[in-house]
């Protein structure tokens, strides 16, 4: 089905909304992942591929800059107010990064799923002189 007949069938989604809440792209109802990040093969309520979906390392590197970014300003303001000892810093922030980055990778995952789905994303191509893909 080509996006031309999805927009004729589907309202449009949000895909913000879609992604973060780790539903289709498409209809909006049906579950996107199957387990923690996962994804299904196609949606259940308007039984969309999958296929298409390839969200790569996007989403490892927003968590890794993101979490990254939030625990060093946390490390330093701990270290600069407290200076506590070396084994205190793992003890705290150790979980807190593992926890942090598997809070927000599901959602992330999505979020570039169902952006890929808006922006009819697909593997890369060139285009020819011809104005053949190859």
């Amino acid at each position: 089905m080509n996006s031309m007949s999805d927009k004729a069938h589907y309202p449009p989604i949000n895909p913000v909304t879609a992604g973060l809440s780790g539903h289709c792209p498409r209809c909006g109802q049906g579950k996107l992942f199957k387990g923690f990040i996962g994804l299904r093969d196609r949606c259940s309520t308007c039984n969309l591929d999958f296929d298409f979906a390839d969200s790569g390392d996007g989403p490892a590197v927003f968590v890794i800059m993101l979490v990254g970014f939030i625990i060093v300003g946390l490390v330093l303001a701990v270290e600069l107010a407290y200076q506590p000892p070396i084994w205190l810093h793992m003890v705290i922030w150790l979980p807190l990064t593992i926890i942090l980055a598997g809070a927000i990778l599901r959602p992330l995952k999505g979020l570039m799923i169902a952006m890929q789905h808006r922006h009819n994303a697909q593997e890369g191509a060139l285009d020819n002189d011809d104005g053949d893909r190859s």
